[in-house]
C-alpha cells in the first residue's frame, strides 16, 4: 500500500519530478510580456538610477555663491528633458536659473530653492528674483541616488508586476528573465463523461482545468478525453506526447481504487506512485513518467480537480502567489486525520484580512464553489477559533 503524504511532501515530489525529468529553460521576455510570471534570474540596473543629477522641485538652481541668498537677476529657464550646458556653457554663478522638476541641473548647481519660496513667488521673463538663505544639496536628486548601476535592480523571484515594467523601462531593460512558459496536455474523461446518454455527465474538468491553466499561465497544448479503455488511453497518451511535447500532461479522475481506474492502470506500471495525501478535498493523488514526460494525477470530483490544481499544478508548473494570513471571522472545524482545504472568501476589515468559509465542503458542489476566492487551511483535528490566523491561498 502507498505510503499517505503531506501536502507538503506531495508538492516537494511534483517539484521534484518536474525539474529532474522536464527541466525548463531560462527566456527572456519582453517585460510587458512577463507580467505575473517570476523572475529565474537577478536582474542587475545598467546604469544609474537616475542617470543624472536632477531637480526635485519647480524653482531656482543656486551657485554656491549664492546659498547665503540675495536678490540675483533672472537667466534661461532649464526645461525637463532639456540640455543645461547649452543655456549655461560655463558653471552658474551671477544669474539664477529657473529650472523645472526633472530637468537636468546645469553645472555648478548647490541646491534648489523652490519658486514659491522666493520674492515674487512665481517664475518671471527677465529681472530680479530675491532668494532666500538655502542649504547645500536642498532638493537635488543625485544620479545613483534611487539605485546605482550594477546593483540589483529586481532579485530572482519576483514577481513581474505594473510597477517592474515601469522601473525596467526607467533602466532601459527591455527583456526580462523567466522560465519558459509551461506548456501541457490535458487528460479528463471516463466512459461516462460527455455523452448524450441519460447517465451521462458534462465535462466540467476539461474546460475547468484550460480556465485554471490560463489563470496561472501555463499554455495548453491539447486536450484529450479518455474512456474506460487502457488500451485506448495509452494510445493517446504516446500521440500527444509525440505530436505535442509537453512539459508534463494533467489528468483527472481514474486514480483511485475503482475497477475502471484507467489512468492508474496505465500508469501504475511505469513506476508511477499512486495513493493518497493527508487532505480533503482532493485525497486522492498521483505522479507518474510516461514516455520521458511527468504526468500528474489529480482526482476526477470538480472541486477536488481544482483545489489541487491550486496545491500541486499552479506552484510548480505556472505561477501562484505564496500562502499568507487572515484571521477567522468565524470559527472552522477541521477533520480527524486530515488537512482540510476550505473554501472561502477574504474581507479587509478595517486594515485586516478576515476570512470565512463559502458554501458546503463536498468535493462535487462545483457551483457553491464558483465565488470563492481563497482557500482556508484548517490543521487537522483543529478547530479554528473567531479571531485566530488561518493559512490562506488565493484561488
Amino acid at each position: 500500500m502507498s505510503h499517505t503524504r503531506t501536502p507538503e511532501e506531495h508538492l516537494a515530489e511534483v517539484s521534484r519530478t518536474l525539474r529532474e525529468v522536464c527541466p525548463r529553460p531560462v527566456v527572456n521576455l519582453p517585460a510587458l510580456n512577463a507580467v505575473g510570471r517570476t523572475l529565474a534570474t537577478a536582474v542587475a540596473a545598467p546604469q544609474d538610477s537616475p542617470a543624472f543629477d536632477n531637480s526635485q522641485m519647480d524653482g531656482y538652481a543656486l551657485s554656491a555663491e549664492q546659498l547665503s541668498g540675495g536678490v540675483f537677476p533672472v537667466g534661461p529657464t532649464i526645461a525637463a528633458g532639456a540640455d543645461p550646458s547649452r543655456l549655461y556653457p560655463d558653471a552658474i554663478s551671477t544669474h539664477l536659473a529657473p529650472i523645472m522638476t526633472g530637468a537636468r541641473i546645469p553645472a555648478g548647481t548647490a541646491a534648489i530653492v523652490p519658486v514659491e519660496r522666493c520674492d515674487p513667488p512665481e517664475f518671471v521673463t527677465d529681472g530680479n528674483v530675491r532668494v532666500p538663505a538655502t542649504d547645500r544639496g536642498q532638493f537635488i536628486r543625485r544620479a545613483g541616488s534611487d539605485l546605482a548601476k550594477g546593483a540589483e535592480l529586481f532579485p530572482a523571484g519576483h514577481r513581474v508586476n505594473a510597477r517592474t515594467v515601469g522601473a525596467a523601462a526607467l533602466l532601459g531593460v527591455q527583456d526580462l528573465p523567466v522560465l519558459r512558459p509551461a506548456r501541457v496536455v490535458i487528460c479528463t474523461g471516463g466512459e461516462e463523461i460527455g455523452g448524450t446518454g441519460a447517465a451521462q455527465i458534462p465535462d466540467a474538468n476539461g474546460p475547468m482545468l484550460a480556465a485554471l491553466c490560463d489563470r496561472h499561465h501555463i499554455e495548453v497544448a491539447a486536450h484529450i478525453s479518455t474512456s474506460d479503455s487502457p488500451e485506448a488511453l495509452e494510445a493517446a497518451l504516446t500521440s500527444a506526447i509525440s505530436e505535442y511535447r509537453p512539459d508534463a500532461i494533467i489528468s483527472s479522475g481514474g486514480i483511485s481504487h475503482g475497477k475502471f481506474e484507467v489512468v492508474r492502470q496505465v500508469l501504475e506500471p511505469h513506476g508511477g506512485w499512486f495513493g493518497h495525501v493527508s487532505q480533503q478535498p482532493g485525497g486522492p493523488q498521483g505522479l507518474a513518467t510516461f514516455r520521458d514526460t511527468p504526468v500528474i494525477c489529480l482526482p476526477g470530483n470538480p472541486v477536488s480537480t481544482a483545489v489541487s490544481f491550486r496545491l500541486f499544478v499552479a506552484p510548480t508548473l505556472g505561477e501562484a502567489q505564496p500562502p499568507f494570513t487572515t484571521i477567522a471571522g468565524e470559527d472552522v472545524q477541521g477533520i480527524a486525520g486530515r488537512e482540510c482545504f476550505v473554501r472561502g472568501g477574504v474581507e479587509n476589515e478595517e486594515g485586516t484580512l478576515r476570512s470565512r468559509p463559502i458554501g458546503g465542503r463536498g468535493s462535487h458542489l462545483l457551483a457553491q464553489s464558483a465565488v470563492a476566492t481563497v482557500l482556508l487551511r484548517i490543521p487537522a483535528d483543529t478547530l479554528v477559533r473567531e479571531g485566530e490566523s488561518v493559512e490562506t491561498y488565493w484561488l
